[in-house]
């Protein structure tokens, strides 16, 4: 008997399945979120520029790759939630457990997520009318801003646009969304690209970004690398094993994660030549995480010619990625609770939305409207990113890579590779991919530090 009394409701739903294009679309949305926007720039700025960012591409594709392809694989392979993919692709019931972190990783992970993409959909409409620019002190409005009750309106409707896509199912919805958003996000990308590149001195900032320097290379370096390599493409937190769900057999699980690759791998390299040329343009500095974005670069827009569209085009493309990336996070729960509880869509994504709206009040609160909601110095918001995003993740992606690489009887035929890239793959996942994923884990939960 089965353990979960939604599989039949939840087999009735995975009767809808991504095309081909649109599963590629919706995988690469979910790996295109504000990360390549502010923590890029600024773990770059830190680690060298241009040296850095070969270290991120090299890492990308000999750890993030195979590791992606393992995701998609199983996903597949089980035909269920996050929560039951790794029993249903073969392994013991002991794996659920490592199913129920990757679906509670992306939900806690999207109750702060949403804060911030409620942040872009403020800034884009005020830098459009014209109110972001007409104050000269951005460091003071962002703050006000924030520790004000404004944002949680604005989480709100994050929350609803999120709800409003996921609600109308996978091809329906995710997938339409995605066709639709992401070849909008290249143009924009594109559009501030070139004007990010024609201002003057920008030439500095593109020489950073693009001629190496290897020897301002560290240790830590690499492990930085490595871990962001792993966050943009979506791994560790259920999402691609969820997605994998949708893919049809027809569809070659290796073409799919190069091209999932190739756009994150896109996305970052634009993104580089938006932020590295605009901050040197301005004398700004790189390394700012959310600040550059709501704080440094409005001021470089205000002194740019048409600084208040191009700001405008610049908020819009932040808060398609955060939207895209959004959809992606509670699909994952959605899926489970459908399994679960034998849920009908519908009911699944109004009842985690607004639970998941209810958990990100107290991190919205706690950024300055309540600032007793810290501990240890660090406030409710920052807590859940570190526990998610330094701990969760790198421990899912971690067992993903010791169940495929060890455990997973079917691998070989889930991954249709063909003999000899299936023995490079499995080498990868066993004796590479654990260890530099382990070290990881290591770093980003401060357990060492160079």
């Amino acid at each position: 008997m089965n353990q979960f009394k939604g599989e039949k409701n939840l087999l009735s739903e995975k009767k809808e399945r991504f095309s081909s294009a649109g599963f590629i679309f919706a995988a690469i949305g979910s790996s295109v979120g504000l990360g390549n926007m502010w923590k890029f720039p600024y773990i770059t700025g830190e680690n060298g520029g241009a040296a850095f960012f070969l270290l991120f591409i090299v890492c990308l594709v000999l750890i993030g790759l195979p590791v992606l392809l393992a995701e998609l694989a199983i996903g597949r392979s089980g035909r269920g939630s996050a929560a039951t993919a790794f029993v249903r692709a073969g392994g013991g019931k002991n794996w659920m457990a490592v199913g129920f972190l990757q679906v509670l990783a992306p939900f806690l992970i999207l109750s702060f997520y949403i804060i911030v993409a409620g942040w872009t959909l403020n800034y884009a409409m005020i830098a459009f009318n014209g109110q972001l620019f007409s104050s000269s002190n951005y460091a003071g409005e962002f703050s006000s801003f924030i520790s004000g009750p404004m944002p949680i309106v604005w989480q709100g409707i994050a929350i609803l646009i999120t709800a409003g896509v996921v609600i109308l199912g996978v091809s329906g919805g995710i997938e339409k969304f995605n066709k639709v958003l992401i070849p909008g996000l290249v143009v924009l990308l594109i559009v501030l690209m070139i004007r990010a590149v024609t201002l003057p001195g920008a030439n500095e900032g593109v020489a950073f970004f693009l001629k190496p320097d290897f020897s301002v290379l560290t240790a830590e370096s690499a492990l930085v690398a490595l871990g962001h390599a792993f966050f943009s493409l979506s791994l560790g937190m259920g999402i691609l094993l969820t997605y994998g769900s949708y893919v049809d057999k027809k569809q070659s699980l290796g073409t799919a994660a190069l091209a999932v690759g190739a756009g994150d791998l896109l996305y970052a390299f634009i993104a580089g030549l938006i932020i590295f040329p605009t901050t040197f343009s301005f004398g700004i500095a790189p390394d700012q995480g959310p600040s550059l974005i709501f704080i440094a670069l409005p001021a470089a827009f205000s002194a740019m010619p048409f600084g208040a569209f191009f700001g405008g085009l610049f908020f819009i493309l932040l808060a398609i990625a955060a939207l895209t990336s959004a959809v992606s996070l509670l699909e994952v729960p959605v899926s489970f609770a459908m399994e679960r509880w034998n849920w009908s869509r519908k009911r699944s994504v109004w009842i985690l939305s607004l639970v998941c709206f209810l958990l990100s009040v107290p991190s919205a609160m706690s950024l300055g409207m309540v600032p007793e909601l810290s501990f240890g110095g660090k406030a409710l918001f920052d807590w859940v990113d570190f526990v998610t995003s330094n701990i969760m993740l790198p421990l899912g992606g971690l067992l993903v890579t010791i169940f495929a690489g060890y455990f997973w009887k079917g691998a070989a035929e889930a991954a249709g590779l063909k003999a000899g890239w299936f023995r490079v793959w499995l080498f990868m996942l066993r004796y590479v991919a654990p260890i530099l994923v382990f070290l990881v884990l290591l770093h980003t939960s401060g357990i060492i530090k160079f």
